[in-house]
């Protein structure tokens, strides 16, 4: 009897009219590269630059985190009008922007590392300059990010092309951000009295590499996407509709209120610095941190793609948000000593390893609220929508960066022991508040992204129908009201 031999059914193509590949992947990589060279370098060492260099007091530093991101809660919005309202010309509706703002935000970034000090003796008009300084780049920052995250949405409305594209701004950001976290302590400290203190010079002369980098890379993505997803000839964007449909909207506020808890952390994360300086003593160990952070991503990043394929966006951020929680309430508990920091870098790298699952997919998961926002209002708005999302990872960073020189001012950091290494008493306190903070923080992601984010693989299957018809390409939508 002759044995039947099963044939393999040969894989599925992805036939999708707006399918992407690795070229154009590569080429929105290049984009976030250019975003984390300058706000990596702003969002690690502006503090430092401010309480080492130009002797502003911590209290003084935190009112100013604050006050300048109040004025984010003015320009996101107006951004995303702008934005929005803008008709798609021959570049395109959002690409043109990265040309455009690409030259002054790098030349900001600079001017916010002018040592001033020495010209202008008083303090009030150092303090007020570097009032000016931040707001410009800020203000820059938001005009040039809104555009670009809106940009993952009309490049492709393929799925399994928007976790590429979400896959490659993490290989981006993790490009940008790696680049300054490594190589930036080799530059912006010297050695002074057996001490590593912060230099002026090596302050502003890595700050001007990274503005040179940011503009060449901004160029690169301006030059290597394209936006096939088309946007309306004729925007009449009902802003007061669209802001009143994200109130009501379950997906977004949960991942609204996820962007300021993982960006609050990635900003407190650079309080890091001060704890290699002032309690292990060993500037060296800023780079082990970076690697331990980063090279989880960059392995994961090879298996993130599938593994969203096979259990969904949402599970793979929960349980990656899980594993960091885990092991950020572990090193709270245990507080390593001085002598400690293996232990210490140990537990980073459990962090990051999982919080590398909720980096690599947050973008696709964006993209995919915005076309649930369409779904379910029957309006289409990627810059209005990020502008809000944008604004709250903003909020983060603002809790952040006031709430964390406030605690810096609790552990008794000041100008006067800032350069004299570890001092007993301001060193634990400094790895308390380094510890403590991340454990709530990733324990509240993980109860955000499995709990309270709705979108999961089963449920994101009516939106993708829904779109697919509206592209003329699909099957007739389901109910959609039980989401």
């Amino acid at each position: 009897m002759a044995t039947k031999v099963k044939s393999k059914a040969p894989p599925a193509v992805n036939t999708h009219p707006n399918r992407i590949g690795v070229k154009e992947a590569a080429g929105y990589m290049f984009g976030d590269a250019g975003n984390l060279f300058v706000l990596t370098f702003i969002s690690t060492f502006l503090k430092i630059f401010y309480t080492d260099v130009l002797k502003i007091d911590p209290a003084q530093v935190a009112v100013l985190f604050l006050v300048t991101r109040l004025w984010d809660t003015v320009s996101n919005p107006i951004w995303g009008m702008i934005v929005a309202k803008r008709k798609p010309g021959k570049g395109g509706k959002y690409l043109p922007y990265l040309k455009w703002l690409s030259f002054p935000l790098g030349l900001s970034t600079v001017l916010c590392f002018l040592n001033y000090r020495g010209v202008m003796g008083n303090g009030t008009l150092i303090t007020a300059m570097a009032y000016v300084t931040y707001l410009i780049f800020e203000a820059l920052y938001t005009g040039i990010c809104i555009p670009y995250g809106s940009l993952a949405s009309v490049i492709t409305d393929d799925p399994a092309g928007r976790t590429l594209l979400s896959t490659f701004r993490s290989i981006g950001g993790g490009v940008g951000g790696g680049i300054v976290l490594i190589l930036a302590p080799m530059v912006v400290y010297k050695k002074q009295d057996g001490y590593d203190v912060t230099s002026a010079n090596g302050m502003l002369l890595f700050a001007a590499a990274m503005a040179a980098f940011s503009v060449l890379f901004y160029l690169l993505c301006y030059k290597g996407t394209k936006e096939r997803v088309p946007s309306e000839e004729n925007p009449n964007v009902d802003m007061k509709r669209t802001y009143l449909g994200l109130i009501k909207s379950r997906p977004f506020i949960a991942i609204a209120l996820s962007g300021i808890l993982v960006s609050g952390q990635l900003q407190f994360a650079s309080y890091n610095q001060y704890l290699y300086k002032n309690f292990f003593e060993d500037k060296g160990l800023a780079i082990i941190g970076t690697v331990a952070n980063y090279l989880p991503m960059a392995i994961l990043i090879l298996f993130v793609p599938k593994l969203v394929a096979r259990f969904g966006k949402k599970e793979l951020c929960g349980a990656g948000a899980l594993l960091s929680a885990a092991a950020a309430i572990a090193v709270a508990v245990i507080q390593p000593g001085r002598d400690q920091a293996g232990l210490f870098m140990f537990f980073l790298t459990v962090i990051g390893t999982g919080y590398s699952f909720v980096s690599i997919t947050v973008w696709a998961v964006v993209a995919d609220v915005i076309d649930y926002q369409e779904m379910k209002t029957g309006m289409r708005s990627e810059s209005a929508i990020y502008a809000v999302y944008t604004f709250s990872r903003k909020v983060g960073q603002t809790l952040a960066d006031t709430g964390g020189m406030l605690l810096i001012k609790w552990a008794g950091y000041n100008d006067v022991n800032a350069n004299l290494g570890y001092v007993p008493g301001v060193g634990e306190r400094l790895m308390v508040l380094c510890t403590v903070i991340p454990a709530v923080v990733y324990t509240l992601v993980f109860v955000f992204m499995q709990f309270v984010y709705p979108l999961s693989k089963e449920n994101l299957g009516p939106v993708y129908r829904f779109m697919e018809e509206k592209r003329g390409r699909g099957e007739q939508a389901a109910d959609l009201q039980k989401i």
